[in-house]
């Protein structure tokens, strides 16, 4: 089920208040969302690591950032990983100098197009937008 699921629990109670009776009732209402929405939710959360890897790795390049700062290695090899179905698109990276890197721009944009289409194929039978 893709959709929310809505609980409510309606308990009377009856309570002698002197010479009447009281009749009280609490109202607890909860809802879990389905397994589509949380499948959804995860991954938009897995696409935007990626794609601020990849935007991290191109400020970086585009600065100059030098490689061998623990931060920019870290970055240049994470989002190099997931750019790399992009490089020689637009040419090679010449790390310490400034590179405006297309690959990783490219990569995000792919990488958030195509969490789109996974995260809506998981929400397809929803009578609802997730």
């Amino acid at each position: 089920m893709n959709e929310e699921e809505n609980t409510t629990e309606v308990r009377t109670t009856e309570v002698q208040d002197g010479a009447t009776n009281v009749q009280r009732q609490t109202v607890a209402s909860r809802s879990t969302p389905g397994g589509g929405l949380i499948a959804k939710r995860v991954v938009w959360y897995l696409a935007g690591i990626i794609i601020t890897f990849l935007l991290l790795r191109f400020v970086l390049l585009m600065l100059g950032a030098q490689q061998g700062n623990m931060f920019v290695d870290f970055v240049y090899a994470v989002g190099g990983f997931f750019s790399m179905p992009f490089n020689g698109i637009f040419g090679e990276p010449s790390y310490g100098s400034s590179y405006f890197d297309l690959s990783s721009l490219v990569g995000a944009i792919v990488y958030g197009l195509v969490a789109w289409g996974i995260a809506k194929a998981f929400t397809l039978t929803s009578t609802r937008e997730a």
